[in-house]
Parts: structure tokens; C-alpha cells; sequence
């Protein structure tokens, strides 16, 4: 980014140097997307323990594993209402503490009820992170280099789904599942309190700095402001919570049945699975950088922005579904791991430009509603997906044939609804 613009205000050295704050802030929001999913991951490295020792069935594990999915997708609504309400500073912190505390409660649960109800709870307290941090990107950076920050945020699960199998596995091990929930729960208390203290918005000057003609078009567009129920009657909207169930229902078969995946119908031990589990999220890392770099690349080069954010959506979805479809039929195991691997990095590429898709086509002062909006569609998808492969693996004895080929078709149909049907529909692109 230029430092100077031409008709923004001239700042002293010690304002420019406040602006260098925002690179800051993206590596706390990674670190608290890290914490954020580390929480989530907890459930599903502990799968197969409290599976044993609750006496759970496939079936009745899906549903466990999808009670955060759904309260999470329907809290999205709300949530994305009250960051644009409330802001950043406070409803992240408030999320933080509150899935701290919830994971710390989970850990004296007794029965699948009690189970069922902390998840449902964690969902519902995880739901004002990202767009929370969608609204930290909005403020901070222009339109033509927000996709970066965006994707890195979104790195934050990824390093955290990578880790997560080894890390998690080890303290199951050492301190069981429930001293591993209040060590993960105690990590986002510490997380809650630092942002408390480190947050701010950047003044006006710094806006003007930082967007120049884009921060006066805002503030134009935001004399206009349409209502939260209008976004719903959107095309777009529609179409990028169909596009996003489709891309969030694989990545959830992921997160959530992959450790089990490996050890049942792949024939490795808790220990080796933890660690070979940890191998696509570490592609998924780079695919959501990637991607990033890439819409921001497109948009320097020329490309508009909604085409430039559309092109690693559509291309990665694309590629995650040739990847995912042939699992189905590989008996090789290093080659299904392979595919694995290159099928989550692909699914990975669209997520950051996902968020600053929403960004680009909502007005300033609905960034997190529109964000919140399609998150509800792929946590939809996220909620629904181990139900589904959990129905599916009751009825087939554990066969995952299905459960690939659904996840295969599901990604183009993500695929095609960004591709075929989000469009640039504003004024200026007319």
C-alpha cells in the first residue's frame, strides 16, 4: 500500500506508525482463530475415547460432533448484526471468554446430554469471531489488499486443524479428554483479555490514509443504508449460502471424521492417526494464503474485484472435488492420503476470499451481516455433514464410498452457484 494518497491528509511520522498496527492486529486475530478452532478440534480428536466411553454409535456420534455446527450457523445471524452494532473490540472478547468458559464446563459433562448441550453452547459463543475479525479487515485495510489479511486470519483454523490431531492427542494421552478441554479453554480466557487491551479503530485520518476515494465512497454509500432483511432479498445473498454450504459440508467431513476415518477404515493406532491427520490441514494452511495471494494479485493486475475473489473460489472447489471424488475407489493409502491432502489444500484456497467477497459487495455498514449471512449457509453445511456420515457409515457397516462421492459433488455445486450466479451488481459495475 502507498503511504501517501492524493487527496488524503498529511500525518506526522508518529500517526504513520500507528497505521503499521493493522499487521499486528492480523497476527492476533491468527492466533485467536487458532485458539477458536483448537476448541472446535477437541470433540473430534476425542471421537473414537468418548465414543468408548459413552457407548456411542456412528449415528449418535454424528449428531454430537454436528451440535456445534447448526446453533453456530443459526448465531451467525444475530452475531453478524451485533459486530456491525457493537464492533469488534467488544464482541470478540465477549466470544472468547464465553467458549473459554464453555470448553472448561465440558470437561465435568457426564452424559450425552450434557455433552450435546455444552456443544450446542460453544456454537453459539464461537459464532462473533470471524465476523468479528471480517469487520477488523473492513476497517483497517483497502479493497484491493484486504483478501491478504482476510486469508491470513483464516489460517488461524488451519494452523489450528494442523496442530490440533498431534497436539490434542498428546493431551489426551497424558491428562485425558477432560483436562484437555480446561487446557484449551484456559488458552482463549488469556486470548479474551489481551485483545481487551490491545484493540482500537483507526481514526479518521487513518482511514483517510488507509482507502483514500474508497473511504469517502463509503461513507457516501452509507447515507443509503439498507435495512439487515434487505440483503436477504439479494440474489447474491442466496447464492453465496448455497455456494458455501456446498464448499463448508466437505470441510466439515474433515474436521470432524478424518482422525476416525484413519484409524477405522485406514487401520492406524490413536497415536499415528493424530499425526498423519495433521498432513492435509497443513496443506490447508497454504491453500488459504494462496488464495489470498492470489485474488489480491488479480485485483493489482486489473481483474474486478468480485471476478478476482470468484476465480480461487470456483478454481479451488473445482480442484478439491477431482481430489475428494477418486478416494472412493483408492485402495492405496499413502495415494488416499495424497488425494486427502491436495483435496483440503484446493477446499482451503476459496475460504479468505469468501469473507472479503462479502466485503466487496455489501455496504460498509453490513460487511459482518453479509459475512454472518453466508456463514449460516456453510455451517449449515458443516452441521449437516456428520449426520449424514454418520447415518451413512451406520447403514454401510463403515464403507466411506458415499461419503466421498457426496462430499465431491457438493463442492461443484459450491462451485458452480459462485461461478454462475454472484455478480457484481452494483451501480458502477452496470
Amino acid at each position: 500500500m502507498s503511504e501517501t494518497t492524493a487527496d488524503a491528509p498529511v500525518l506526522t511520522r508518529d500517526e504513520k506508525k500507528t497505521i503499521r498496527i493493522r499487521w499486528f492486529l492480523v497476527g492476533f486475530l491468527i492466533l485467536g482463530g487458532v485458539v477458536n478452532y483448537l476448541d472446535r478440534s477437541t470433540l473430534s480428536v476425542a471421537n473414537t475415547t468418548i465414543a468408548g466411553e459413552f457407548g456411542l454409535d456412528p449415528f449418535a456420534m454424528g449428531l454430537l460432533l454436528s451440535a456445534f455446527s447448526w446453533p453456530y450457523a443459526i448465531a451467525n445471524l444475530p452475531a453478524g448484526y451485533l459486530v456491525d452494532k457493537f464492533g469488534p473490540k467488544k464482541m470478540f472478547a465477549f466470544a472468547a471468554g464465553a467458549w473459554s468458559l464453555v470448553s472448561i464446563v465440558t470437561a465435568a459433562a457426564n452424559s450425552f446430554g450434557l455433552l450435546y448441550a455444552c456443544r450446542v453452547a460453544l456454537g453459539i459463543a464461537e459464532s462473533p469471531f470471524f465476523t468479528s475479525a471480517l469487520k477488523v479487515n473492513e476497517r483497517w485495510f483497502n479493497k484491493s489488499e484486504r483478501a491478504l489479511p482476510v486469508s491470513l486470519v483464516n489460517t488461524g483454523s488451519q494452523i489450528a486443524n494442523a496442530i490440533a490431531p498431534p497436539l490434542l492427542t498428546f493431551l489426551l494421552l497424558t491428562m485425558s479428554w477432560r483436562g484437555m478441554f480446561v487446557i484449551v479453554g484456559a488458552f482463549g480466557i488469556v486470548v479474551a483479555l489481551v485483545w481487551l487491551r490491545i484493540y482500537r479503530d483507526p481514526t479518521l485520518k487513518e482511514q483517510a490514509l488507509i482507502k483514500g476515494a474508497e473511504a469517502e465512497a463509503r461513507v457516501a454509500e452509507s447515507v443509503e443504508k439498507v435495512g439487515w432483511a434487505g440483503l436477504l432479498r439479494q440474489a447474491n445473498t442466496w447464492f453465496m449460502v448455497l455456494g458455501a454450504f456446498g464448499i463448508f459440508y466437505t470441510v466439515w467431513v474433515y474436521l470432524t471424521w478424518l482422525p476416525s476415518y484413519l484409524q477405522t477404515a485406514r487401520g492406524f493406532s490413536l497415536a499415528q492417526s493424530g499425526w498423519l491427520a495433521s498432513l492435509p490441514f497443513l496443506c490447508g494452511i497454504v491453500g488459504v494464503i494462496f488464495g489470498g495471494w492470489l485474488s489480491n494479485r488479480l485485483v493489482r493486475r486489473g481483474v474486478a474485484t468480485v471476478r478476482a475473489r470468484k476465480i480461487p473460489i470456483v478454481g479451488g472447489a473445482i480442484l478439491a472435488a477431482a481430489a475428494v471424488l477418486p478416494v472412493a475407489y483408492v485402495d492405496s493409502t499413502p495415494l488416499a492420503v495424497v488425494l486427502l491432502s491436495v483435496g483440503y489444500f484446493a477446499s482451503q484456497v476459496p475460504i479468505g476470499c469468501l469473507w472479503t467477497l462479502a466485503s466487496d459487495v455489501a455496504p460498509s455498514n453490513q460487511v459482518a451481516s453479509l459475512g454472518a449471512i453466508q456463514n449460516f449457509g456453510g455451517f449449515i453445511g458443516a452441521a449437516v455433514a456428520p449426520v449424514v456420515t454418520g447415518a451413512i457409515l451406520t447403514s454401510t457397516g463403515g464403507n466411506y464410498t458415499t461419503v466421498f462421492l457426496i462430499g465431491g459433488v457438493l463442492l461443484l455445486v459450491g462451485a458452480l452457484s459462485y461461478g454462475l450466479f454472484v455478480k457484481d451488481r452494483s451501480v458502477a459495475a452496470s
